[in-house]
């Protein structure tokens, strides 16, 4: 299987003309960068990076993303605009709830397997739609449901927590799909167990624009 997956990696990079990267900082200046980011788009001070027609041809013929970011699919959490990054600085994989379902996590492979990212943030946020469903429960239409029952264990793990019970979810939530990708063979374990590759999990606040990295015991 893992030879059968190269074989279609080296496929992609004839036909897109993306070479992989050496892997990068293990995520350290990485998060470093993003945060900064972060604080420019609070404080109402965004450069707007990398968003020139210069840029667009410079990045035309091949990516090297200096990180990962899996997000909720929610308008108001777009991560270039969150984090004020640029054309070919990010690689983005979005789905309601962030959760990390088999096309989401095979994004995520390429990106840190084959053009070598070195950092991946799970990227939950304040009053998560999909979250509120799974702890409202219920039998969620169509598709929803699979949204549900993804983020059902982090509903179920924060049960009896004091305090805001959709706020707690969604930070377990986001915690657990880290831990899911941390975990996860067989490339994405060996590359965070090797030092190649760290994965952590933040919370945006849709009222003050803020994302702050949660603590795990694994970062």
């Amino acid at each position: 299987m893992a030879r059968a997956l190269g074989i279609l990696l080296a496929g992609v990079t004839l036909l897109s003309g993306v070479s992989r990267a050496a892997p990068n900082d293990h995520g350290g200046d990485a998060l470093s960068r993003l945060l900064a980011g972060n604080r420019r788009y609070v404080a109402g001070t965004i450069t707007h990076p990398n968003q020139t027609a210069g840029r667009r041809r410079a990045v035309a013929n091949g990516q090297h993303p200096f990180a990962i970011i899996l997000g909720c699919s929610d308008s108001r959490v777009p991560p270039e605009v969150v984090f004020d990054q640029g054309l070919g600085d990010l690689f983005v994989v979005r789905v309601a709830g962030n959760i990390a379902e088999p096309a989401t996590m095979a994004s995520i492979e390429y990106a840190a397997e084959h053009i070598g990212v070195g950092l991946v943030v799970v990227l939950g946020h304040s009053r998560c739609g999909a979250v509120d469903a799974a702890l409202k429960g219920g039998d969620a239409p169509g598709h929803i449901a699979a949204l549900v029952t993804a983020i059902a264990p982090a509903v179920e793990q924060t049960r009896d927590q004091p305090g805001d019970r959709l706020d707690n979810a969604v930070k377990a939530n986001a915690e657990l799909v880290a831990e899911q990708l941390r975990t996860s063979d067989p490339l994405l374990s060996h590359l965070v167990q090797d030092g190649k590759l760290r994965i952590v999990a933040a919370r945006y606040d849709l009222d003050s624009g803020k994302v702050d990295v949660l603590p795990s015991r694994s970062n």
